[in-house]
């Protein structure tokens, strides 16, 4: 049987996929987790339907005031329950569809390379073996166990390169040797320039806040979307905001990055421990000269809040001290991974810096859940034993007294400099013209790219006959 290729459109609205293949996927999400029909779980919904209405919500969770201490709604996407835990499978779905419907790759003849911190590697290591291709993702070697193993059960290879998460540019080396020795054969899907990135957040995930956002106004008595977080890795997720700001013009993006690791904040650099984001460049798909704000956070307070969300002390302490009730607490326990953390951090940070107030949201995303940081929290575990005490003093300290120290507005003067910054990687390193770099100070260039989906949609439905 051919495999079938869901189109951005139906990414998006899952309820307009022919019943008989979204039921297949529908069973096959837990009987066969590999059968390519998987391909139509990459969705922003909850991946059961709800026991009264039959309906699929999107999944996402409003955090608890008590652990915020801000007067705006939080709310979280959960990306945990796509096909490999987490929405970066999305992405390389959607750079590899694209590169496919347009004749550029083909399943008996390239191998799929993705370079990657993690995420987006995990989910090339699941896209492109379902889709009919070799599969290789790139990576360095001091990420998780866990990202390696998963790597591994999806049926893809992997090379490791020096260093950890901000070591991009060792990775790219990489890239660039595999296809010096085979060009015939080796095609790079890079996440950090390739547009099917922006265009999959832009399209699908900026449309589902945008649609959710009549659910919220009804449940929490909110008005629009005040601003959108997200934390830089390749910079796909925060292309949601392009979307949002589009549809409420008041609409904030804020883009984090590490303390340790503060590239767009000053031209800084350095190893941290927040995986997923803080690549030690600004990759090519970021719209910088839209961005309104940039704030940084401290890897050793994401980590700090992720054993507190994920240890069974600092749960009962959530819900004895601070009121959450269970429910909540296990949604928490179970969304957040280390970068989800940064982006509920940066949230805080925005609505204190903005004096967002009760009526206002701030959306962000939990990129991924737990189980790939399980080593990781068992050495803090290990190292750094929880007492309710301790939960207190990390919720007090980090989470309902979160500083505005660290950020910068998106003036003029700062979107040019990180627009700039852009030069040193894509111009001298990677192949970019100046022409092309000066071509995305106009929006217009942003604009013809979001255009796209619907010339791309028509060709990925064309391959069902």
């Amino acid at each position: 049987m051919p495999v079938l290729f869901p189109t951005f459109e139906e990414m998006l609205h899952p309820q307009r996929v022919d019943p008989a293949i979204r039921g297949r996927a529908a069973r096959a999400r837990t009987e066969a987790p590999l059968d390519p029909i998987n391909l139509f779980n990459i969705n922003w919904l909850k991946p059961d339907p709800d026991p009264e209405t039959g309906a699929r919500g999107i999944n996402y969770l409003v955090m608890p005031h008590a652990l915020t201490n801000v007067d705006a709604e939080i709310v979280v996407l959960i990306a945990k329950d796509f096909p490999t835990g987490s929405h970066k499978v999305g992405p390389a779905y959607s750079v590899l569809i694209e590169k496919y419907v347009n004749g550029e790759i083909e399943p008996d003849k390239h191998t799929l390379v993705f370079p990657s911190t993690g995420n987006y590697g995990i989910g090339g290591s699941w896209v492109g073996p379902r889709a009919g291709f070799k599969s290789m993702v790139i990576l360095p070697e001091g990420m998780s166990r866990e990202r390696f193993e998963k790597i591994e059960s999806y049926g893809a290879a992997y090379i490791k390169t020096y260093g950890s998460e901000s070591n991009v540019k060792e990775i790219y080396d990489e890239c660039k040797r595999l296809v010096r020795e085979q060009p015939e054969t080796i095609r790079i899907m890079n996440q950090f320039s390739e547009m099917g990135n922006y265009r999959f957040h832009y399209h699908v995930t900026g449309n589902v806040i945008a649609e959710l956002e009549p659910e919220l106004r009804a449940r929490l008595g909110t008005r629009g979307i005040a601003a959108f977080c997200s934390a830089m890795g390749s910079a796909g997720t925060i292309a949601a905001g392009d979307r949002l700001k589009q549809v409420f013009p008041d609409c904030r993006i804020v883009g984090l990055e590490p303390i340790q690791c503060p590239t767009l904040y000053n031209n800084g650099y350095g190893s941290h421990e927040i995986q997923g984001i803080g690549d030690k460049h600004v990759t090519w798909i970021h719209h910088v000269t839209n961005m309104d704000a940039l704030a940084c956070i401290d890897d050793i307070e994401c980590l700090r809040i992720l054993q507190v969300f994920t240890n069974p002390v600092g749960g009962e302490t959530l819900m004895k001290v601070y009121g959450v009730d269970g429910e909540t607490a296990c949604k928490i326990a179970g969304a957040f991974g280390i970068s989800g953390v940064c982006n509920l951090l940066g949230a805080i940070k925005t609505a204190r810096h903005f004096g967002l107030g009760k009526r206002d949201v701030i959306v962000t995303v939990a990129t991924d859940g737990p189980d790939r940081y399980r080593s990781v929290m068992q050495h803090w575990d290990e190292q750094h034993p929880l007492t309710p005490a301790a939960v207190e003093a990390r919720v007090g300290g980090i989470l309902r007294h979160q500083k505005t120290d660290w950020m910068k507005d998106g003036t003029p003067g700062n979107r040019r400099q990180w627009h700039n910054l852009k030069y040193y990687t894509w111009v001298e390193q990677q192949g970019k013209t100046v022409e092309e770099l000066n071509a995305q100070l106009d929006p217009e260039w942003w604009l013809a790219e979001q255009a796209k989906i619907a010339e791309l949609d028509r060709k990925i439905a064309a391959l069902r006959g």
